[in-house]
């Protein structure tokens, strides 16, 4: 007769107390937790085109920065666009500049060719660049700059680097 009345029945094997904080720190997770978490992570794939474009040095950084903003506005439909100009190589900007490289870039090398940190190779590269640059018209003042500096300093280091005459003339 004892076999007939049914017992209690549960379909957990935790307490319902247990159950329900459990439910309501799921509830807290996927109400809070979870979107920040995907904002967070949308919002580190939209930059990604910006930091490629800084790491390639690519002349258009800041357009591209601008793109990936906007791509954030209109929910990511941009963003392809922005991807492909960052890995993209500049030619145009080439053809009409004389380079395919950031103004920084230039900085950057100028300031390590200054402190003698750059091959002979990669100097005369760099000053190609400037050369072909101001060649062209384009070249700004602190480049026009950093240029008259790189040509004082291999001047002088070609007159160190001439070994003195022995004797008489």
């Amino acid at each position: 007769m004892l076999a007939a009345v049914p017992g209690i029945a549960r379909a957990s094997l935790l307490s319902p107390e247990l159950v329900d904080k459990a439910a309501d720190i799921l509830a807290i997770v996927v109400l809070v937790i979870v979107p920040i978490i995907g904002i967070v992570v949308f919002w580190l794939v939209h930059v990604l085109p910006e930091k490629i474009a800084e790491k390639r040095h690519h002349p258009q950084t800041a357009a591209i920065q601008t793109l990936c903003l906007l791509s954030l506005v209109f929910g990511g439909l941009l963003w392809p666009i922005a991807w492909l100009w960052a890995y993209s190589k500049p030619v145009l900007y080439r053809v009409a500049y004389g380079t395919d490289k950031s103004e920084e870039y230039h900085e950057q090398k100028g300031k390590q060719a200054l402190d003698g940190a750059l091959s002979a190779h990669e100097l005369e590269h760099l000053r190609a660049e400037l050369d072909a640059m101001a060649a062209r018209g384009s070249l700004p003042p602190h480049l026009t700059q950093l240029r008259q500096k790189l040509d004082q300093a291999v001047g002088t280091s070609a007159v160190s680097s001439v070994p003195a005459r022995e004797g008489g003339a």
